[in-house]
């Protein structure tokens, strides 16, 4: 459907002026040379809102409904590494059909964006507390003692988990949340440099 000229505000007001001063619609229309409908829907509008300014458009109607993104937003926020497509298969199953490229649209606009999981250690809730510890421990010491740590050669890690799963949804500054990362444990794959015992850079080599 072609959409209709939108004639100035001028001309708008100069109808709705002419109209003031008692001149009919035909009137109206040989005077500015626009067509007679056209005048009609100017002093009709200008009766109904009180203004000859363009209002906004309704736009097209969303195609889900508040309820249904706090269903996607709950859904992701449970279970990150759920897929677009997934959550399409759900919303049909209930009678809502869009497309996975809504979903993933839908879904940015909440702050929920599809990123690739961070690598970090599988670590035993034992683990996790010993590093917490060490960090805290360390967390004040100057850059000179970093300085003698010496590092060593690369340990190859395999990744823990869904090895098909390249994304997960999350927030902003949200990367290093538990859910939101890919577990490695060391073998073949990927690779990470990790300090060995601090010592000094200096120590002499024994044979």
């Amino acid at each position: 459907m072609v959409k209709s000229r939108e004639w100035s505000r001028k001309t708008r007001e100069e109808v709705i002026t002419l109209h003031r001063k008692g001149n009919g619609y035909k009137k109206i229309a040989k005077m500015l040379n626009i067509p007679r409908e056209t005048i009609g829907i100017i002093i009709r509008k200008f009766k109904a809102k009180g203004t000859v300014e363009t209002l906004p458009g309704r736009g097209r109607k969303k195609m889900l409904t508040s309820t249904a993104v706090r269903y996607l937003k709950r859904r992701v926020e449970k279970s990150p590494r759920v897929t677009a497509e997934e959550l399409r298969k759900d919303l049909s199953d209930v009678g809502t059909e869009v497309s996975a490229q809504t979903i993933r649209r839908t879904l940015c606009n909440e702050g929920l964006h599809a990123r690739t999981p961070r690598r970090t250690p599988l670590l035993s809730p034992k683990n996790k507390k010993s590093r917490l510890q060490y960090a805290k421990s360390h967390v004040d010491k100057p850059q000179k003692f970093w300085d003698s740590v010496l590092w060593t050669d690369e340990t190859k890690l395999e990744l823990f988990g869904p090895m098909d799963q390249r994304y997960v949804w999350r927030r902003k500054n949200k990367a290093y949340e538990e859910k939101n990362t890919l577990p490695t444990v060391k073998h073949g794959g990927g690779s990470i440099k990790l300090p060995c015992t601090c010592r000094s850079k200096t120590a002499p080599k024994h044979d």
